[in-house]
Protein backbone atom coordinates (compact mmCIF):
# COMPACT_ATOMS: atom_id res chain seq x y z
CA UNK A 1 0.00 0.00 0.00
CA UNK A 2 1.38 2.95 -0.97
CA UNK A 3 0.28 5.17 1.44
CA UNK A 4 0.09 4.69 5.32
CA UNK A 5 -3.10 3.03 6.82
CA UNK A 6 -2.53 4.24 10.00
CA UNK A 7 -3.17 7.87 8.84
CA UNK A 8 -6.09 9.03 9.74
CA UNK A 9 -6.83 11.26 6.66
CA UNK A 10 -8.82 10.36 3.89
CA UNK A 11 -7.67 8.48 1.19
CA UNK A 12 -8.88 10.84 -1.59
CA UNK A 13 -7.19 13.86 1.01
CA UNK A 14 -3.89 11.47 1.11
CA UNK A 15 -4.36 11.46 -2.64
CA UNK A 16 -5.17 14.90 -3.44
CA UNK A 17 -2.14 16.40 -1.25
CA UNK A 18 0.41 13.92 -3.22
CA UNK A 19 -0.58 15.00 -6.75
CA UNK A 20 -0.65 18.71 -5.66
CA UNK A 21 2.91 18.26 -3.73
CA UNK A 22 3.98 16.57 -7.41
CA UNK A 23 2.74 19.81 -9.24
CA UNK A 24 3.94 22.17 -7.18
CA UNK A 25 7.25 21.10 -6.37
CA UNK A 26 7.79 20.28 -10.81
CA UNK A 27 7.44 16.45 -10.82
CA UNK A 28 4.65 16.69 -13.30
CA UNK A 29 5.37 19.70 -16.11
CA UNK A 30 2.81 22.34 -17.10
CA UNK A 31 1.12 20.22 -19.97
CA UNK A 32 1.30 16.78 -18.90
CA UNK A 33 -1.72 14.85 -18.96
CA UNK A 34 -2.76 12.60 -15.28
CA UNK A 35 -4.15 9.49 -16.77
CA UNK A 36 -6.64 8.22 -13.74
CA UNK A 37 -5.40 4.28 -14.62
CA UNK A 38 -1.96 5.27 -14.10
CA UNK A 39 -1.98 7.48 -11.15
CA UNK A 40 -4.00 4.69 -10.14
CA UNK A 41 -1.78 1.88 -10.43
CA UNK A 42 1.10 3.84 -8.99
CA UNK A 43 -0.31 4.96 -6.10
CA UNK A 44 -2.61 1.48 -5.36
CA UNK A 45 -5.55 2.92 -4.97
CA UNK A 46 -9.08 2.75 -7.08
CA UNK A 47 -9.89 5.16 -9.61
CA UNK A 48 -12.48 6.48 -7.54
CA UNK A 49 -10.19 9.08 -5.22
CA UNK A 50 -8.09 9.55 -8.35
CA UNK A 51 -11.25 11.01 -9.68
CA UNK A 52 -12.05 12.93 -6.82
CA UNK A 53 -8.87 14.55 -6.16
CA UNK A 54 -8.49 15.34 -9.79
CA UNK A 55 -11.67 17.46 -9.26
CA UNK A 56 -10.69 19.32 -6.08
CA UNK A 57 -7.07 20.42 -7.88
CA UNK A 58 -9.46 21.75 -11.20
CA UNK A 59 -11.13 23.84 -8.83
CA UNK A 60 -7.76 25.37 -7.65
CA UNK A 61 -6.74 25.84 -11.47
CA UNK A 62 -3.83 23.60 -10.81
CA UNK A 63 -5.43 21.16 -13.75
CA UNK A 64 -7.65 21.68 -16.44
CA UNK A 65 -9.73 19.27 -18.30
CA UNK A 66 -8.73 18.64 -21.93
CA UNK A 67 -12.19 16.94 -24.00
CA UNK A 68 -11.38 13.43 -25.12
CA UNK A 69 -8.07 14.11 -23.29
CA UNK A 70 -7.99 14.38 -19.28
CA UNK A 71 -6.60 16.27 -16.98
CA UNK A 72 -3.56 18.42 -18.30
CA UNK A 73 -1.28 19.93 -15.51
CA UNK A 74 -1.54 24.00 -15.93
CA UNK A 75 0.89 24.28 -12.47
CA UNK A 76 2.36 27.51 -11.14
CA UNK A 77 2.87 30.25 -14.03
CA UNK A 78 5.77 33.07 -13.20
CA UNK A 79 2.44 35.51 -13.03
CA UNK A 80 0.85 33.20 -10.38
CA UNK A 81 4.15 33.35 -8.20
CA UNK A 82 3.94 37.43 -8.29
CA UNK A 83 0.19 37.20 -7.46
CA UNK A 84 0.91 34.80 -4.80
CA UNK A 85 3.83 37.07 -2.89
CA UNK A 86 1.70 40.13 -3.55
CA UNK A 87 -1.61 38.97 -1.49
CA UNK A 88 1.49 37.20 0.95
CA UNK A 89 2.65 40.79 1.11
CA UNK A 90 -0.70 42.40 1.88
CA UNK A 91 -1.69 39.46 4.34
CA UNK A 92 1.12 38.52 6.19
CA UNK A 93 2.04 41.69 8.06
CA UNK A 94 -1.35 41.82 9.17
CA UNK A 95 -0.76 38.03 10.71
CA UNK A 96 2.52 39.12 12.52
CA UNK A 97 0.51 42.23 13.53
CA UNK A 98 -1.91 40.28 14.89
CA UNK A 99 0.66 37.53 16.55
CA UNK A 100 2.63 39.89 18.20
CA UNK A 101 -0.74 40.73 20.35
CA UNK A 102 -2.12 37.47 21.07
CA UNK A 103 0.67 34.58 20.91
CA UNK A 104 0.58 32.11 23.44
CA UNK A 105 3.17 30.11 25.50
CA UNK A 106 2.88 27.04 23.28
CA UNK A 107 3.42 28.99 19.97
CA UNK A 108 6.16 31.00 21.21
CA UNK A 109 8.02 28.10 22.61
CA UNK A 110 7.88 26.63 18.97
CA UNK A 111 8.79 29.90 17.18
CA UNK A 112 12.21 29.88 19.62
CA UNK A 113 12.49 26.42 18.81
CA UNK A 114 12.47 27.01 14.82
CA UNK A 115 14.88 29.91 14.67
CA UNK A 116 17.03 28.26 17.02
CA UNK A 117 16.92 25.10 14.45
CA UNK A 118 17.14 27.48 11.63
CA UNK A 119 20.74 28.83 13.03
CA UNK A 120 22.21 25.62 13.22
CA UNK A 121 20.61 24.62 9.49
CA UNK A 122 22.11 28.36 8.50
CA UNK A 123 25.75 26.97 9.64
CA UNK A 124 25.58 23.78 7.59
CA UNK A 125 23.76 25.50 4.94
CA UNK A 126 21.14 22.96 4.66
CA UNK A 127 18.29 24.54 2.27
CA UNK A 128 15.92 21.38 2.29
CA UNK A 129 15.69 21.65 6.16
CA UNK A 130 15.89 25.71 5.88
CA UNK A 131 13.25 25.75 3.54
CA UNK A 132 10.93 22.95 5.63
CA UNK A 133 11.64 25.08 8.75
CA UNK A 134 10.54 28.27 7.06
CA UNK A 135 6.84 27.08 6.62
CA UNK A 136 6.60 26.22 9.97
CA UNK A 137 7.63 29.18 10.98
CA UNK A 138 5.61 30.54 9.58
CA UNK A 139 2.24 28.46 10.25
CA UNK A 140 2.80 29.30 13.81
CA UNK A 141 2.60 32.64 12.98
CA UNK A 142 -0.66 32.16 11.28
CA UNK A 143 -2.18 30.38 14.32
CA UNK A 144 -0.78 32.93 16.86
CA UNK A 145 -2.63 35.28 15.01
CA UNK A 146 -5.91 33.57 15.87
CA UNK A 147 -7.36 33.74 12.47
CA UNK A 148 -9.50 31.37 11.05
CA UNK A 149 -10.19 32.70 8.07
CA UNK A 150 -5.93 34.43 7.49
CA UNK A 151 -4.88 31.20 8.44
CA UNK A 152 -6.92 29.23 5.81
CA UNK A 153 -5.88 31.74 2.74
CA UNK A 154 -1.80 32.06 3.80
CA UNK A 155 -1.54 28.17 4.79
CA UNK A 156 -2.74 27.50 0.98
CA UNK A 157 -0.66 30.29 -0.41
CA UNK A 158 2.64 29.33 1.43
CA UNK A 159 2.28 25.74 0.44
CA UNK A 160 1.73 27.26 -3.23
CA UNK A 161 5.34 28.52 -3.35
CA UNK A 162 7.40 26.02 -1.62
CA UNK A 163 9.44 25.04 -4.76
CA UNK A 164 10.28 29.16 -4.84
CA UNK A 165 11.14 29.33 -1.62
CA UNK A 166 13.36 26.04 -1.55
CA UNK A 167 15.15 27.17 -4.45
CA UNK A 168 15.62 30.94 -2.93
CA UNK A 169 17.61 29.02 -0.18
CA UNK A 170 20.21 27.64 -2.33
CA UNK A 171 21.64 31.11 -3.67
CA UNK A 172 24.49 32.56 -1.98
CA UNK A 173 23.95 34.24 1.10
CA UNK A 174 20.38 34.37 1.02
CA UNK A 175 20.00 31.69 3.84
CA UNK A 176 22.12 33.85 6.17
CA UNK A 177 19.22 36.99 5.36
CA UNK A 178 16.49 34.78 5.86
CA UNK A 179 17.43 34.04 9.12
CA UNK A 180 18.53 37.17 10.35
CA UNK A 181 14.78 38.29 9.05
CA UNK A 182 13.06 35.58 10.56
CA UNK A 183 15.00 36.25 13.94
CA UNK A 184 13.71 39.98 13.47
CA UNK A 185 10.22 39.10 12.92
CA UNK A 186 10.64 36.46 15.98
CA UNK A 187 12.27 39.22 18.26
CA UNK A 188 9.38 42.42 17.13
CA UNK A 189 6.60 38.88 18.23
CA UNK A 190 8.32 38.03 21.51
CA UNK A 191 8.56 41.44 23.03
CA UNK A 192 4.48 42.25 21.21
CA UNK A 193 5.77 44.91 18.90
CA UNK A 194 2.46 44.54 16.58
CA UNK A 195 3.91 47.62 13.88
CA UNK A 196 7.49 46.01 14.14
CA UNK A 197 6.46 42.66 13.71
CA UNK A 198 4.21 43.60 10.71
CA UNK A 199 6.84 45.78 9.01
CA UNK A 200 10.00 42.88 9.44
CA UNK A 201 7.30 40.41 7.58
CA UNK A 202 6.47 42.44 4.44
CA UNK A 203 10.00 43.74 3.85
CA UNK A 204 10.76 39.93 4.25
CA UNK A 205 8.19 38.71 2.04
CA UNK A 206 9.97 41.27 -0.51
CA UNK A 207 13.49 39.96 -0.11
CA UNK A 208 12.31 36.38 -0.28
CA UNK A 209 10.41 37.43 -4.11
CA UNK A 210 13.59 39.52 -4.38
CA UNK A 211 11.35 42.16 -5.90
CA UNK A 212 9.66 45.29 -5.09
CA UNK A 213 5.85 45.51 -4.97
CA UNK A 214 3.86 48.48 -5.73
CA UNK A 215 2.10 49.70 -2.98
CA UNK A 216 -0.44 51.76 -4.83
Amino acid sequence: MFFDLNDKQSLTAKVYTHIRDDIIEGRYKTGDYLVETKLAEELDVSRTPIREALKQLELEDLVVSIPNRGMMVQGMSSHDIDDIFTVRHLLEGQAAYWAAERIDAANLARLTEIVELMEMYTRKNDAANLARLDTEFHDVIFSASDSRILRHILTSLHQNTRRVRRTSLTVPERPTQSLAEHRAIFEAIEHHRPEDAKMRMESHIINAHGRRFDKN
